[in-house]
């Protein structure tokens, strides 16, 4: 147990509450950097959510990770594996795809739990580099990746609001640790 929560490997059980958590942490860093609530309210996507959080589970080569208080809720969640990108080199370099935590867990340290494990694992597969992309108004996020040595490798590709994706690395070895 780390600072009253714990961290375990997902299973396909927890497909709905990964689409739950998945909603909410992106609504609140969507909203926070201008898009309006309404737009991401749409049913259809919290469905399409769970169903592609119930393929990532059955993916073997995908790692997903979730930490959970004591009583059992999900509060936070890691998801990572081979890079999409087909401009990395997948033997080099492992993706961070996603780490979600809830507003009401932030500043408990689940977020840096969770970005420890991704160093890990990353290690684990023999990967030399972490990846990422962030939203350029995820401000929260991008100040807490810089925090774990991620930097910009100048790389964007276009996202809401006219603000672009940014695409992050890390250099593994002792970092994150």
């Amino acid at each position: 147990m780390d600072q009253g929560f714990r961290l375990r490997g997902a299973t396909a059980e927890d497909a709905d509450v990964l689409a739950d958590v998945h909603t909410r942490t992106r609504t609140a860093y969507y909203t926070a950097g201008g898009l309006p609530e309404e737009e991401l309210a749409d049913p259809s996507g919290r469905r399409e959510r769970r169903a592609a959080w119930a393929r990532v589970l059955a993916a073997p080569e995908r790692a997903t990770v979730v930490a959970e208080d004591p009583d059992g809720t999900v509060v936070g969640l890691l998801a990572a594996g081979p890079p999409h990108h087909g401009d990395l080199d997948v033997s080099t370099c492992y993706e961070l795809y996603q780490i979600g935590v809830l507003a009401h867990a932030w500043g408990r340290g689940v977020g840096g739990a969770l970005h420890r494990e991704f160093v890990v694992l990353a290690e684990a597969a023999g990967c030399v580099e972490g990846v990422l992309e962030c939203w350029a108004s995820n401000t929260r996020a991008h100040r807490f990746y810089a925090r774990n040595g991620w930097r910009p490798d100048g790389t964007r590709r276009p996202g809401p609001l006219d603000r672009d994706y940014v695409r992050l690395r890390l250099t593994l070895g002792s970092r994150g640790r």
